[in-house]
């Protein structure tokens, strides 16, 4: 823990050296080309669509492929496996150019397992959104871009639902000394952040974080400039939530890696 934190203490303070590209804010570019296609257990594939999958045939993992983001899902309880972004091309990319994991999972604790039907929903603009139900309801959305707020999880359970986020291999947890908030990284200019709302931190590791989610309330990921700007946070929301919260005036970013 105390090497690598070292590690990224240097590359931050080192930041003059690193290239301009990928320091802008998430726009419409960090999503251009950006599409899902979701490859079900039985070997067909969503895509530009919607479609309703029968519980019957939810028998294996859901493929989740896009152009800059990939993982996979359980459909018992929408957990989220093997998060990582490819390295694709983009004026907003925070990989350099390479493949790089950044969640090994994401795992609800949902006391029951989902039953229902699954509603799956890809579009043309890189969106997706999962839906199953049971004793539970699940909901995933998803973005497939470079960087931005591209990922939350929400459930709906009447109580609260423990998720527990664990980084892939490479990623730590660190307390970005710029901006004093919570980020994840790999010792490069790469940054992301959980974003809650309406949850609670229950415990907090370099390499995992335990929360406890209010019903309605979700887990979001976020990634690249949007996870180091010095925003107040999400909002209580517990229904009709947006994935963003709209943004009054500007806000500062203090990290040298996206402010230079």
């Amino acid at each position: 823990m105390r090497h690598r934190l070292a590690l990224l203490f240097g590359v931050l303070m080192s930041t003059s050296l690193l290239p301009a590209a990928g320091a802008g804010a998430a726009t419409s570019t960090a999503c251009q080309g950006g599409a899902f296609t979701v490859t079900l257990p039985g070997g067909a594939t969503v895509r530009n669509t919607g479609v309703r999958v029968g519980a019957g045939a939810l028998t294996g993992l859901l493929k989740v492929r896009g152009r800059y983001v990939s993982f996979d899902v359980s459909p018992s309880d929408l957990a989220v496996y093997d998060y990582a972004m490819t390295g694709a091309a983009s004026p907003d990319d925070i990989t350099g150019g390479a493949p790089t994991p950044v969640f090994a999972s994401k795992v609800p604790a949902l006391g029951a397992p989902l039953t229902g039907d699954l509603d799956v929903r890809a579009d043309d603009k890189g969106g997706l959104e999962l839906r199953r139900g049971g004793t539970v309801k699940m909901k995933i959305q998803a973005k497939d871009c470079a960087q931005g707020g591209i990922f939350q999880m929400e459930p709906e359970a009447g109580r609260p639902v423990i998720i527990t986020h664990t980084l892939a291999p490479g990623m730590f947890y660190f307390k970005n000394p710029f901006t004093e908030k919570i980020n994840f990284g790999n010792g490069t200019m790469f940054r992301g952040k959980d974003s809650p709302q309406v949850a609670t931190r229950l415990s907090q590791t370099d390499t995992q974080t335990v929360w406890s989610v209010a019903s309605g309330g979700r887990m979001g990921g976020v990634l690249g400039e949007d996870a180091v700007e010095l925003s107040a946070g999400a909002s209580a929301c517990t229904q009709d939530c947006q994935a963003q919260n709209r943004v009054q005036g500007s806000l500062p970013v203090t990290d040298p890696a996206y402010s230079g």
